[in-house]
């Protein structure tokens, strides 16, 4: 039987709930599907960093190292600056342990309404490099009054794109279908033609049947809103991947749903995963939070693992429960976190 051990960061506000829902259904589908799951909590939050100044011990990374994978439900509170938070205890677990595909699956989910009609199809995935690009910590402030001037550098390198975009077009063949390029080329001189040329030659050489269209961030957003089953596959640097994968779970009715996969796809660090959606300080802890994104990120998870049964389940599960028509107020229902949850584990065990 496998055995695995996942360390849960439950973080802040809702996170706490949707954790809660996440470690419970993933429990279920170790009892039915035949392998255990330990689970090692940390309580690394805001409240740490008020009482420590840290949102994570100093040897937290080694603490994580020794796991299959963290699960994360979410940070941040009003009077913690938002680049505390995550440059505290995201970033760094990102990039120290090299995930460096961040996944972001998202598709119209029965009983939530999206922006438009006709998303019955929309399928869309997003693969975004998740450890360099715009997201750098090179640059500074110097200056005083009207001359304080602030410089931030944007950092590729061809191993960190030519990676990524043999990611993005290995899931594009099994997808079907172009790969999108999010680029802007024309107006950032140096680094995103940079990125256009990389991406090309990676593609033409790992995967030479896949067509590779690369597209202006302004005109893909467009794209995006107005005809979004137009695209499957993306691959987009750090900032515009983050971006467009928002864009594109808005457009599937909800940020509330999106999960997100924080990968190091050769297994030689534990990867996280995620629901996308904030800390939701405003709803904390009036049990209404909705834990659809959890879940989606818990099966995910699962099948990172090589549990690919049980996450093929609980996606069902959890999709079933929504046709059934019950979810949580921000779709319009009226299910608590804790009764959907209830709800998936019941069909889990049909």
């Amino acid at each position: 039987m496998s055995s695995y051990v996942i360390d849960a960061i439950p973080g802040d506000g809702i996170g706490v709930d949707v954790t809660e829902s996440a470690v419970r259904v993933v429990n279920t589908l170790a009892e039915t599907h035949g392998f255990s799951v330990t689970w090692r909590e940390r309580d690394w939050n805001s409240d740490l960093y008020r009482r420590t100044g840290r949102m994570m011990p100093v040897d937290g990374i080694e603490q994580l190292a020794s796991g299959d994978a963290t699960f994360l439900g979410a940070v941040g509170t009003p009077d913690v600056p938002d680049d505390v938070t995550l440059w505290g205890l995201l970033i760094p677990i990102r990039r120290e342990f090299d995930q460096y595909v961040n996944l972001r699956p998202m598709r119209l989910l029965p009983g939530v309404q999206g922006t438009q009609p006709g998303l019955e199809n929309l399928d869309v995935v997003v693969v975004r490099e998740n450890v360099e690009g715009e997201y750098s910590t090179v640059g500074g402030r110097f200056g005083t009054g009207n001359s304080e001037t602030a410089i931030q550098e944007a950092v590729f390198t061809r191993a960190g794109i030519s990676r990524v975009a043999s990611y993005a077009a290995d899931l594009a063949q099994r997808r079907g279908g172009t790969l999108v390029s999010a680029t802007k080329s024309n107006g950032i001189i140096h680094t995103m033609p940079f990125w256009d040329e990389v991406v090309a030659e990676t593609v033409a050489q790992h995967a030479p049947d896949i067509t590779v269209d690369k597209v202006l961030i302004d005109a893909l957003a467009a794209r995006v809103v107005m005809k979004p089953t137009s695209l499957s596959t993306i691959v987009a640097s750090n900032l515009f991947g983050d971006i467009l994968s928002d864009l594109v779970a808005g457009v599937a009715g909800s940020i509330g749903i999106a999960p997100s996969g924080n990968l190091n796809p050769e297994h030689k660090y534990p990867s996280m995963f995620e629901p996308v959606h904030g800390s939701a300080p405003d709803i904390a802890g009036q049990g209404i939070a909705n834990p659809v994104g959890a879940l989606w990120a818990a099966s995910m998870m699962l099948e990172h693992l090589g549990e690919s049964a049980a996450a093929t389940a609980l996606t069902a599960a959890f999709e079933a429960v929504l046709a059934s028509g019950v979810s949580t107020p921000d779709l319009g229902g009226t299910a608590t976190t804790a009764s959907f949850t209830a709800d998936v584990v019941a069909h889990l065990l049909r």
